[in-house]
């Protein structure tokens, strides 16, 4: 183990800072009725064995960072978790339900009438947010509710998580004796001396118990050891977080690249459609143009017919032209032999001005 540089005040998120800081019945009682905020007061309480066997041997033993009895019954559990756990609050509760069915009498119950005590699970979060929370809230205070109402259906069961990571406020914004508690236990290991707004007795006491100088050799030693596993636990923790980030970007390029593909699938179909619908207008227009090709040799046919027929006709007129030229000629012959005029218009088929015209 390397040799640590010794601070002036012992971490109190290690194991062995824990137990040195809240094993200390004043302290804890101090702690307590600050988390609570007046809706409890603690006068006294008594430490209880922290290991709950179950009931059956399939039952598994559960051993709790620190419980304890306040002089009033209700019963307060309080954890350390500086890793986090996907099932973190499933297994807060499950604490809680063990404590309440450890109150159950074995045997007969009939004058039991389900006299449970009040039980408390305070969890201290070093290092890691709330497991499936957007909330950036650095106390959740939770309790049984009617959904619709919001009013509080059940007293007698909470929960308190204190959200060390989002605490953010420095020393001259303290204003409550809760922010005073959140700043001591995530920046005690830090600090070179009591800060001014902590000097009171409260917070005297912390300090004065967390002096690293004041442990015994053994006792710096086990804080020794407890704070290199948290140092160990932290680097481990840094190490799944950048895999997890570097499995979040390695799965955000292949979303990207998913969605490239994607796009130029839809392009192509696209391109695929616009050809499908130019070669529809292409067949469109060869249609066209093929009726239009028929239309046109329809009117030359047409023209070629009116030429002839215009042709036909003019030879025609051009034939009969000659043939009266022929009758008025006759018709003068006629005359001049003494033909009656009317005779030569029956024989000839002329008319009776175009005879008279002669001389």
């Amino acid at each position: 183990m390397k040799e640590l540089e010794n601070p002036v005040f012992i971490d109190p998120t290690t194991d062995e800072g824990f137990k040195r800081l809240f094993g200390d019945k004043i302290n804890l009682i101090n702690f307590l009725n600050i988390i609570f905020r007046g809706r409890k007061v603690i006068v006294d309480l008594t430490y209880r064995d922290t290991e709950r066997v179950g009931a059956a041997e399939d039952i598994g033993t559960v051993i709790f960072d620190l419980m304890v009895e306040t002089s009033t019954g209700q019963e307060i559990i309080i954890e350390m978790q500086t890793s986090r756990h996907s099932n973190l609050k499933k297994r807060m509760l499950y604490y809680a339900s063990k404590v309440i069915s450890d109150k159950a009498p074995h045997g007969d119950r009939r004058g039991w009438a389900y006299s449970l005590p009040e039980v408390y699970t305070i969890v201290l979060m070093d290092g890691f947010h709330m497991p499936d929370s957007s909330s950036r809230g650095h106390l959740h205070d939770i309790c049984l509710c009617d959904r619709d109402s919001g009013k509080v259906f059940y007293e007698g069961l909470g929960f308190i998580y204190m959200e060390l990571i989002n605490f953010v406020k420095g020393e001259a914004e303290l204003e409550s004796e809760l922010d005073k508690v959140f700043f001591m236990l995530k920046n005690m290991s830090r600090l070179k001396k009591l800060p001014r707004i902590l000097n009171s007795g409260v917070f005297q006491r912390f300090f004065q118990l967390a002096s690293y100088a004041k442990l015994t050799k053994e006792e710096r030693y086990m804080y020794d050891i407890s704070l290199k596993r948290k140092w160990d636990a932290e680097a481990v923790r840094q190490a799944q977080e950048e895999d997890r980030q570097e499995l979040l970007a390695k799965q955000q390029a292949l979303e990207a690249q998913r969605q490239a593909l994607e796009a130029e699938r839809q392009a192509l179909e696209q391109s695929k459609q616009v050809l499908e619908e130019s070669k529809q207008v292409l067949e469109q227009n060869k249609q066209v143009l093929e009726q239009s090709k028929q239309a046109l040799q329809q009117k030359q046919q047409a023209l070629e017919e009116a030429h002839a027929y215009n042709l036909a006709q003019a030879h025609r007129e051009a034939l009969s032209e000659g043939e009266r030229k022929k009758a008025i000629e006759s018709a003068r012959i006629m005359l001049s032999k003494g033909y009656d005029r009317q005779e030569i218009c029956d024989l000839l088929g002329l008319t009776i001005e175009e005879v008279g015209n002669l001389k």
